[in-house]
């Protein structure tokens, strides 16, 4: 049996929100882990849970809810993930990716994501925010390896601005009026889900990498593939310097500094999401 293409995926998908919601989607938000409760801003929202959404994978991580949920969020029409996909989870790339081709195709303009990270430059502390200006993929997985589908994007979707230099500007003018300080930075991507060893944290920090995650990359590069403008933001949830007085981290902790910079996130998104109105 042939497997779909990403395309008949995704319009199975859009089919079955549409038989729940007609509500339109201008910006679309992915929200890591720690981070659900930034929908409590959502006017008059509407939940589609992930498991009514025909081939749309299911959330398993702690924090993250499992659902599309649709709004007016500070005066823009949103759909937000309360709860995104994870390679540890056991999806595939081409499963993460296929939310990002849903809110694309959904309307949505451009996509803002969150994710919990920790913090490889020791000047970075939890419940920091950094803007992210680029990334550097050390998963080992690549959403697009496998036939393209041209209907979707081409074959060699450049990155060079796969984090949207315009949406960034408007990020920090946005965050300086909220007064919320911006730490800014290079992402890395892992698979995870065990945490990285110190060595390891030593070794990511010396290739420049600012914060590091399980997250986030394989979406990024479906957004460019699609041709949809990403803004990224990173929870600082621990220190992640790998030196000598590395503490140990536990999910109880990484949760308590999600919610700590998920405040500031509330915040810069208060000021900054007006702007696409």
């Amino acid at each position: 049996m042939t497997e779909p293409s990403q395309t008949e995926r995704r319009d199975a998908a859009m089919a079955a929100i549409r038989t729940r919601t007609d509500r339109a989607c201008d910006t679309a938000l992915i929200l890591g882990t720690g981070l659900g409760g930034l929908v409590d801003a959502i006017e008059d929202p509407v939940h589609v849970p992930y498991d009514a959404i025909d081939g749309f994978p299911r959330s398993t991580a702690p924090g993250h809810a499992g659902r599309l949920v649709f709004g007016r969020l500070h005066g823009t029409d949103a759909a937000v993930m309360q709860g995104r996909f994870h390679l540890y989870e056991g999806w595939s790339a081409r499963d993460i990716a296929l939310a990002v081709y849903v809110l694309k195709g959904l309307g949505a303009r451009r996509l803002i994501v969150t994710n919990a990270a920790g913090g490889l430059t020791p000047a970075f502390d939890a419940g920091d925010v950094m803007l992210v200006e680029d990334h550097m993929n050390f998963t080992g997985q690549n959403p697009l390896t496998g036939l393209n589908d041209e209907a979707i994007g081409p074959r060699f979707p450049d990155l060079l601005h796969a984090y949207d230099p315009g949406l960034r500007a408007t990020a920090l003018a946005a965050a300086e009026r909220a007064g919320v300080p911006l730490r800014r930075g290079i992402y890395l991507g892992i698979a995870g889900p065990s945490l990285e060893t110190a060595a390891e944290r030593r070794h990511f920090a010396s290739t420049g990498g600012d914060a590091i995650g399980m997250s986030t990359v394989m979406e990024v590069i479906a957004a460019a593939h699609c041709g949809l403008p990403v803004l990224a933001l990173s929870a600082i949830t621990n220190k992640a310097t790998g030196g000598a007085d590395q503490q140990v981290d536990t999910i109880e902790d990484v949760l308590a500094n999600a919610a700590i910079s998920g405040a500031k996130i509330a915040r810069v998104l208060e000021r900054l999401l007006p702007d696409f109105a």
